[in-house]
């Protein structure tokens, strides 16, 4: 559980409930059923109108990362690889069979098996750099999803202001609907900014900010397992990438 996007999160609505409400605001004045729709729906059929259904769908299966992020050690990367290089040294590459049936992630195993099928260095490399430069771009264009969310959100509110306004203007004889319809222009504007800067766009980061993570991860194993195909010394090697804790 990432608990500093929890605290974030609560910070940030709570500052502007307080400072509303030390205004004399009342929170009931901010929730206008008809502007959250038009703003969220706005949003999101924009976001749908320029997405392909994949892309949609798997950058909102991505948005458990902002609260509960996949976890990559570095330090423990580095121990497992000098200890892979130990034990091909050792007893060849076959002894990492067992290991590559264990590990958990798709691109460390992956990389392992294609050492034990003894394929040439020039191709491990090339087959490990496409893989990670597909799955980075696969994820970048996911957060981009919620970043077109954050660009698209305050010029819906925009729109929905606009269409408050014009309802309050054609009901300048009834003051109960004239107010009604201010409260919405000003409040989907509310929701546009607000839903863009406090939720959409830091979404967006935070899903590029764990993909570096696991990039730089990745990129250390394969940076590894290169190493241990052309028969480096393992002291040497954990030397090499130690170079990446800088990025923990």
């Amino acid at each position: 559980m990432d608990r500093l996007s929890i605290v974030g999160l609560l910070v940030a609505i709570l500052a502007i409930y307080v400072g509303f409400a030390l205004d004399g605001g009342s929170i009931s004045t901010l929730f206008e059923l008809p502007a959250f729709i038009i703003v969220v729906g706005g949003t999101l059929g924009a976001v749908m109108l320029q997405s392909s259904s994949g892309q949609f769908l798997h950058a909102f299966s991505l948005l458990k990362w902002v609260f509960l992020p996949p976890r990559y050690d570095i330090e423990q990367g580095i121990e497992n690889v000098v200890h892979w290089a130990e034990k091909s040294r050792e007893s060849g590459y076959l002894a990492l069979e067992d290991i590559a049936l264990d590990e958990e992630d798709s691109y460390t195993q992956k990389g392992l098996n294609l050492l034990v099928d003894g394929v040439e260095l020039d191709n491990l490399r090339v087959s490990l750099e496409l893989d990670l430069d597909i799955y980075r771009e696969h994820n970048l264009r996911s957060a981009n999803v919620f970043e077109s969310m954050g660009g698209y959100s305050p010029t819906i509110g925009i729109l929905g202001a606009v269409l408050g306004l014009i309802h309050a203007m054609s009901n300048l004889t009834e003051p109960s609907l004239l107010g009604q319809g201010i409260a919405t222009a000003f409040i989907a504007t509310i929701y546009g900014v607000g839903f863009a800067n406090l939720i959409y766009l830091p979404i967006a980061n935070k899903i590029r900010a764990i993909i570096h993570q696991q990039t730089m991860y990745r990129e250390m194993i394969s940076e590894g397992l290169i190493s241990i195909a052309h028969g480096e010394n393992p002291h040497a090697i954990a030397n090499k990438l130690s170079a990446f804790r800088l990025e923990q």
